[in-house]
């Protein structure tokens, strides 16, 4: 880093000053984009990732002679809001002299646009608009937009006003802009990366990636690539196939137009066979999973792919070589085929998509380890589905080809396994850093207490251990005068330990996340803790680790007094669990393979969960974990070691720190 880099690195920061971590945040960052590298910031809630993230970014984009753009991938549309008000903060600091910050806040089409067809995935926002007066206004839309950072909310607003299409508007704004908010999908699901970023000018290339909440990215990758069929998926796609053919040829003959159907009707046929011959298939894999003292078992991409080539091959009347030829011609027919849906609740996903994608992606992965077949049963229903165990396969390319990236999160941790797992380059002189901030929190406004007596270990589960649970969460809500959040390591514990409820304290208030609640039914219940606040009403906020309640949600103005975990979410054995550990095993060695598959993304769970009440260093909360493994191996190596923790042996202490908690900081710190 030059020395004038060094002296100018608050250049393009939000505030006057920065904490100490952040200030060390913005350094490396400099410094690893500068290489074109790489920085792994496990930062604690609090520290201001967002904004030190974006003054190292946009330090190293003006620092270019070529023309960087810097996507600011995130999971969480809350988070968008956040970066558009930094870069407004940026913006106010940059001298009248010099070019502001341009921003484009986009989200999918379908959160943007009021109605989009299912098939087409076109809109009609500006169907009243001609051509002329389409282009002016959007135009002047993309104006404002480049002349001011806009949130995604203001942008559908304003162009609806006007009747033209915010995504399409936004889109072409990028174009322009210097700074993308975006999902993670733009990047690393491969088709919507190809459909999207050439369309908008972006190559990834030319791009600086900062990976919000990174920890999540491994297993968005991996969702990106599960993939899953059941035997009625062909039956189901030769339906679609053959409305698609009596549709194609209703149009052809309103048109008086010739059509060529031949290739669609082989399709059909193929189906026919497949439809006919693979519940054979399903029900030998089913024959066997019944002699296995397991819910699952791993099956043989190859031998699934050969299975359905063969009969395919049966049907042809003529020779196609190649490998799995049949196969390949079948999916380029699958994924042409477009069909009505009856009604807007159904699957926005066609059974020839689902098919053709399948077998998409076993072709892809057949030769590799880094995907296995997994065959199950879902409600006495079998199916096969595809689990990715390498994310690496898809986001290390990726990142090599990006011009540098910084990846953070609270939970980061260790910042190795995540640069191992997502396979950040680390050659031809580009600087990888994995850092571990400091929290700026005082652990005494924060104190952690793990409970001795407690576990979620199936074998030690039972009446005595359930009891002892509820006894520390009355203890808490006994010396607690406002909200308490409540995150088990399932559903079905957290059923069993709040059972009929009439153990919970008089006056608390239940509310429950349920596993189809939506991300605006998640918004109500959280807006209905501040509402409970103002009348001094008490709600005991119930969800699960790894849920929408425990990573998804910012509480803000010191809402939650207290945050209660049950429990470790250890996966349960399994074939896709054990495939996993054995991969890593291969890839990183025995001493990382349970770390790397099982223990370290519990304790990374049970972190976010703790760290959702304290967001700045003025909050207070005091942290309750009913887990007695914590505290031992191999968990133990996974926590921070700069967490500040007491034990408690039993209800009884816990409700004693309860109370000197309490008393010491009675009140919530409500800006």
């Amino acid at each position: 880093m030059t020395a004038e880099v060094i002296d100018s690195y608050l250049r393009y920061f939000a505030h006057d000053e920065a904490r100490d971590s952040q200030s060390d945040m913005i350094q490396d960052g400099i410094e690893a984009l500068l290489s074109n590298g790489f920085l792994l910031a496990s930062a604690p809630t609090g520290i201001g990732k967002t904004a030190a993230a974006l003054a190292s970014a946009i330090t190293a984009q003006r620092s270019s002679s070529d023309n960087l753009k810097i996507l600011f991938l995130t999971g969480r549309q809350s988070q968008h809001r956040i970066v558009v008000d930094t870069v407004r903060k940026i913006n106010l600091r940059i001298p009248t002299n010099q070019p502001k910050i341009r921003l484009v806040d986009l989200i999918g089409r379908e959160g943007m646009c009021k109605n989009v067809d299912r098939i087409s995935g076109q809109c009609d926002c500006e169907e009243q608009l001609d051509n002329s007066m389409r282009e002016e206004l959007r135009a002047e839309a993309q104006s404002k937009i480049l002349r001011t950072p806009t949130h995604v909310d203001n942008v559908i607003s304003f162009s609806r006003k006007v009747n033209i299409c915010p995504w399409a508007t936004a889109r072409e704004a990028v174009k322009n802009t210097d700074i993308l908010v975006c999902d993670y999908n733009h990047v690393f699901i491969d088709s919507v990366r190809e459909a999207s970023l050439p369309s908008m000018g972006i190559d990834v290339e030319n791009t600086i990636l900062i990976v919000d909440e990174a920890h999540n990215l491994p297993d968005r990758v991996r969702n990106g690539m599960e993939r899953r069929i059941i035997a009625n998926t062909f039956r189901d796609s030769r339906y679609e196939v053959q409305e698609h053919i009596e549709t194609s040829i209703e149009l052809a003959n309103s048109k008086n137009e010739e059509i060529n159907l031949d290739e669609m009707t082989w399709a059909e046929r193929s189906l026919s066979r497949l439809q006919s011959e693979m519940p054979a298939w399903f029900s030998a894999r089913e024959k066997e999973l019944s002699r296995l003292d397991s819910d699952d078992m791993q099956v043989d991409t190859r031998s699934l792919l050969d299975e359905m080539e063969a009969i395919l091959n049966e049907t042809l009347e003529e020779i196609h070589h190649g490998k799995y030829a049949s196969l390949h011609r079948l999916v380029s027919q699958l994924y042409s085929v477009r069909i009505d849906f009856d009604n807007e609740d159904d699957e926005k996903e066609t059974s020839c998509e689902r098919l053709a994608s399948f077998i998409t992606t076993c072709g892809q992965y057949e030769d590799s380890a880094a995907l296995v077949l997994v065959f199950d049963k879902l409600l006495d229903e079998p199916r096969v589905r595809s689990f990715l165990l390498d994310p690496g396969v898809v986001s290390g390319p990726l990142f090599k080809l990006c011009r540098g990236s910084i990846l953070m999160s609270g939970t980061l941790f260790p910042a190795k396994m995540y640069s191992d797992l997502l396979r950040i380059p680390n050659e031809d002189g580009r600087l990888l850093n994995t850092r571990e901030y400091d929290s700026p929190f005082l652990s005494e406004r924060r104190p952690i207490l793990i409970a001795q007596n407690t576990t979620s270990r199936y074998s030690d589960r039972g009446e005595s251990n359930t009891n002892n649970i509820r006894d520390h969460i009355i203890e808490v809500l006994r010396n607690t005068r406002g909200h308490v959040a409540l995150f088990a390591q399932s559903y079905a514990m957290l059923d069993n330990v709040l059972d009929d409820y009439r153990w919970v304290p008089w006056g608390v208030r239940i509310e429950k996340e349920t596993t189809r609640m939506s991300k605006r039914q998640i918004g109500d219940m959280v807006d209905n803790l501040y509402k409970k606040r103002r009348t001094n009403d008490r709600v005991l906020l119930c969800g699960v680790l790894s849920g929408k309640l425990a990573e998804g949600v910012d509480y803000s103005e010191n809402i939650l007094d207290a945050v209660i975990c049950i429990g470790l979410p250890v996966p349960p054995p399994s074939a896709r669990q054990q495939a996993l550990t054995d991969y890593c095993k291969d890839r990183f060695g025995a001493n990382a393979a349970r770390r790397y598959s099982s223990h370290q993304p519990a304790v990374n769970s049970l972190l976010q969960a703790i760290g959702r009440p304290i967001r700045k260093a003025e909050d207070r909360a005091l942290i309750v974990i009913l887990e007695k493994r914590v505290r031992e191996r191999p968990y133990r190596f996974c926590m921070p070691s700069n967490l500040q923790i007491m034990k408690s042996q039993d209800a009884e202490r816990t409700g004693r720190i309860a109370k000197r908690f309490f008393n010491r900081f009675p009140e919530p710190a409500i800006e």
